[in-house]
């Protein structure tokens, strides 16, 4: 923890340039939360729908420090950052691990023309012939993963340090190979890089942290973990699924039901939603309006089977929050604080 005098405040850090900043903020705004910062130059904002909330706009790196040392409460970031920069201290926590956006994977790129190199096995023989007269050469600013990485395989190694660029670095040849994050392989290609079997070292999205000992001493701390929590779950559960409303013909709201439950894909989260339709004609009865929730991906088998059992004038509407009693991962929170 930090030697500074106790907070009052409760900070949040995010991301401060590039396109993760971007996607943080519309994954926030998304979720409700509105991030007012008067001045792009200012480094610091607040969220109006979370009162006594500080944003503080950090570098990916810094994040993770800020958080593991308490200087901020909670903080938004790559996977990749959390793994590489937390050290040895439990003073972390990961309170959500899929916030859906920012998907990378930390991986070994080599050059191109290195035809005969296409696999883990390959690269291996390659560093011990070579370290017979020098250490093979690689560059990443992941440091202690790619240390680990290269000393589990037994890969003698020279490991040299950029902040960026390092796909010049094999080119230039001031390196060998690199290990670096790889989100559509574009950059490598441009580049005359490829990726080889068995380098890939660590998937990674964007995740919620938090500090173990702040969320555990302030209670007012632990509510703003809820609140994010919360939110952040309804929402990412709400993208995975679209609101189907139809029209049926039956004998009542039980036929309707069972139809619907002939059907896999329309049961909805706990079942169907039916009311009566009331039609100008008194002689046009048995018509219900049934509602049900359906995932994505399941969106055009759910149509065709709903139209099978008789639904008609089918409405899709997008869904903003699916809110359950508790969220699984605010229980897990809790256990994790108290262990």
């Amino acid at each position: 923890m930090s030697n500074q005098p106790q907070r009052t405040t409760i900070r949040l850090a995010l991301p401060s340039k590039g396109r993760v900043e971007a996607e943080t903020r519309h994954f926030l705004s998304d979720c409700g939360f509105t991030i007012n910062r008067v001045n792009p130059r200012q480094f610091i904002a607040n969220i109006p729908e979370i009162p006594h909330l500080e944003v503080w706009f950090q570098r990916s790196a810094d994040i993770v420090r800020k958080v593991r040392d308490g200087d901020v409460d909670f903080g938004i970031v790559g996977y990749d950052n959390v793994v590489e920069y937390q050290h040895d201290t439990n003073s972390i926590v990961i309170i959500h691990e899929k916030l859906g956006y920012g998907h990378c994977y930390l991986a070994v790129a080599v050059p191109e023309d290195w035809t005969d190199i296409n696999s883990l096995d390959d690269l291996i023989n390659l560093a011990a012939i070579q370290s017979k007269t020098r250490p093979i050469r690689v560059v990443s600013k992941f440091q202690k993963q790619a240390t680990l990485f290269l000393s589990t395989h037994n890969i003698t190694h020279r490991l040299l340090y950029a902040d960026g660029a390092l796909e010049a670095g094999p080119q230039m040849g001031t390196a060998d190979f690199i290990i670096d994050l790889v989100s559509s392989g574009v950059t490598l290609r441009e580049n005359r890089l490829k990726e080889i079997e068995g380098g890939r070292i660590l998937d990674s999205q964007m995740v919620l942290i938090g500090n173990r000992f702040t969320m555990t001493k302030r209670p007012e701390v632990l509510e703003v973990a809820r609140t994010m929590l919360e939110r952040f779950e309804a929402h990412i559960r709400a993208t995975e699924h679209h609101s189907v409303v139809a029209n049926m013909r039956g004998d009542s709201p039980e036929d309707v039901a069972q139809k619907l439950f002939s059907q896999p894909d329309l049961i909805g989260l706990q079942g169907p939603t039916i009311s009566p339709v009331y039609l100008r004609k008194p002689t046009d009865t048995n018509w219900y309006a049934i509602s049900i929730v359906v995932r994505k991906d399941n969106l055009d088998a759910s149509i065709r089977q709903l139209r099978a059992v008789g639904g008609s004038g089918v409405l899709v509407l997008p869904m903003t929050y699916i809110f359950d009693e508790e969220p699984p991962r605010w229980r897990k929170l809790l256990d994790n604080l108290v262990n």
